[in-house]
């Protein structure tokens, strides 16, 4: 059994963003060496995620909309009446209470999720056609690491 570890440090200029990692799990996945085995690619930060769907703008775009209408952010007035009903009672998060303004993200990390567990067959990642995987921020501009660990044979 062999097992390999790559941390990945991002500082997006953007407060959000979709990034896709799929060729950095992959070159991973060659250090390792690993033919038959699986790949955890994980966020290490509990307002960021790790996502598998097309690199299609569109999706990103509306995948960030519906999580805004479910995590709303009190930093910008919600998107309508769902989102305005989702916030916390009061209008704000409770988490802010303590200086911060990023609740909404906390959220949207546990809709997302912070990890996947990828297959890895004869080497390569085994996606989709359309799969490829992302690393998804939600409070950026400062910096974040991500952790990829490949074990196999």
């Amino acid at each position: 059994m062999k097992s390999h570890t790559t941390y990945k440090t991002f500082q997006t200029e953007k407060r959000r963003e979709w990034i896709r990692i799929t060729e950095d799990v992959q070159a991973t996945v060659d250090e390792a060496g690993v033919g038959e085995g699986m790949a955890l690619v994980s966020a290490m930060h509990i307002t960021a995620g790790v996502w598998v769907n097309d690199d299609e703008p569109g999706i990103q775009a509306d995948a960030l909309e519906w999580l805004d209408k479910l995590a709303p952010p009190s930093w910008q007035p919600p998107a309508n009446q769902v989102a305005e009903e989702l916030l916390p009672e009061g209008g704000d998060y409770r988490h802010h209470r303590g200086g911060e303004d990023n609740g909404d993200a906390h959220l949207k990390n546990l809709l997302v999720h912070h990890q996947v567990v990828l297959p890895v067959t004869e080497g390569r990642l085994d996606l989709g056609p359309w799969q490829q995987v992302f690393y998804a921020e939600f409070d950026g501009r400062r910096p974040k690491r991500l952790v990829i660990k490949v074990i196999g044979e």
